[in-house]
């Protein structure tokens, strides 16, 4: 299984920034695609963005223009930036793979709270 390390989570003021990073124990090269889900109280987990081994990315319709999903292959590391945050982005953040034989790997999660 591919370890993953979130961080970067925190609590941020309405209108704020952060930016969640995801360690990944191997090369992402490697890895057919990698992506951000989130899960608030009471709701199921979703979908945030996610980014191919391509390079195409995909983002759930509420953080449209507001969140940013890179890599940087040289360390192994996954970002999302996120801008512009409601108090509705509150949740926990896990970081997700997808290996070459589509096999999935979860991270801990970090927690984004975001106060009005």
């Amino acid at each position: 299984q591919v370890q993953l390390v979130e961080s970067g989570g925190g609590l941020v003021q309405a209108g704020g920034s952060l930016r969640l990073s995801c360690a990944a124990s191997v090369s992402i090269i490697s890895i057919n695609s990698m992506g951000w889900y989130r899960q608030g109280p009471g709701k199921q987990r979703e979908l945030v963005a996610m980014i191919t081994r391509g390079g195409s990315t995909n983002y759930g319709d509420s953080v449209k223009g507001r969140f940013t999903i890179s890599r940087d292959n040289a360390k192994n590391t996954v970002y999302l930036q996120m801008n512009s945050l409601k108090p509705e982005d509150t949740a926990v953040y896990y970081c997700n793979v997808d290996d070459l034989l589509h096999r999935a790997s979860w991270g801990q999660g970090t927690r984004v709270t975001v106060s009005s």
